[in-house]
């Protein structure tokens, strides 16, 4: 089940170089740009670096067999 009021934001780490996903339930008066702006301060660079990379991974297990002729 779904919470309504959250937001997705999607701002870009100049460390990473790539954009990641913050969602947060932010208050009417909150300003966002502040938000994202210490949300790419606080950014975990290498936990991100690391999760990107493992979910490109094939496993070995999962890898389609040659038929030998």
């Amino acid at each position: 089940m779904a919470i309504p009021n959250v937001k997705r934001f999607r701002p870009y780490c100049p460390t990473c170089s790539d954009n990641f996903t913050v969602m947060a339930v932010l208050p009417k008066e909150a300003d966002v740009d502040r938000y994202l702006a210490d949300a790419v301060v606080r950014h975990d660079h290498k936990a991100f670096q690391e999760a990107k990379a493992g979910h490109f991974k094939v496993r070995v297990g999962q890898q389609k067999q040659k038929k030998a002729k």
